[in-house]
């Protein structure tokens, strides 16, 4: 049996009356587990994120109260009103060079919610460029068909499958997954179906040509509009959820 964290003492006073033996557990998560050790086989704690979740033999998940929060891919990104997130060669003088708002549009806050980045190998290097710092407090994943070079601790290189590789990054334990770009990694990620949500900071300026959000090609991706967000300075943010396809 579960009950969320603020269950009243007298459900559970009502539950001991009749006669059950319970032991009371509290996962990391904040969810109290209520089980009866007698009777079924002492639960395993998972070491990846110390919660007692691990299935033992003959239990459903549903039985132990296995509860985990699904880690969402979310693309978050500034584009221009024409659509593109750079200039032809990488320039990107037309974002950079506006003033920084307080929040940074919600970026200072989105930072605490993930732990690993992904990105291509050029968005990896026009970052170096620009003087981005990548250490070992949070993971960098760089998707690059090219032999990986040396690379500063936090950093791995990989050229796997999208489906099954974000497939095992699901799997384990830890905060959301950052996919940071370019066109090329996005649109791969999207026709594998493995991106969750968009947010989409739309700068009030035409560029006229350059690199699209999206690389161009045939597909038809729906999506849900969760919210929209208007900044001072113009700058509109879309945050839309991607639709399953079946």
């Amino acid at each position: 049996m579960i009950f969320g964290a603020d269950s009243s003492k007298e459900r559970l006073k009502s539950i001991a009356s009749h006669g059950a033996h319970l032991r009371l557990d509290r996962c990391r998560r904040g969810v109290l587990l209520l089980r009866r050790p007698p009777r079924r086989p002492q639960l395993k704690r998972d070491p990846l994120d110390g919660c007692a979740y691990r299935r033992a033999p003959g239990l459903l998940a549903t039985e132990i109260g296995l509860v985990t929060k699904r880690r969402k891919v979310i693309v978050h990104i500034a584009t221009s009103a024409d659509g593109y997130i750079a200039r032809s060669d990488g320039d990107l003088e037309w974002l950079t060079s506006r003033p920084a708002p307080k929040g940074f549009y919600g970026m200072n806050a989105f930072m605490g919610s993930v732990d690993t980045k992904l990105l291509g190998r050029k968005t990896y290097e026009v970052s170096l460029r620009m003087g981005a710092k990548f250490d070992s407090h949070s993971r960098s994943i760089v998707f690059s068909r090219q032999p990986p070079p040396d690379a500063p601790p936090g950093v791995e290189f990989v050229n796997d499958a999208i489906g099954p590789f974000v497939s095992r990054l699901r799997a384990r334990p830890g905060k959301d997954i950052w996919l940071m770009g370019g066109g090329e990694i996005i649109a791969s990620f999207l026709d594998a179906q493995a991106i969750d949500e968009f947010v989409i900071s739309v700068v009030p300026v035409f560029i006229g040509d350059g690199i699209p959000l999206i690389a161009r090609r045939h597909r038809h991706a729906p999506l849900e509009l969760h919210s929209i967000e208007r900044f001072e300075d113009g700058v509109v943010q879309l945050h839309y959820r991607v639709q399953k396809q079946p």
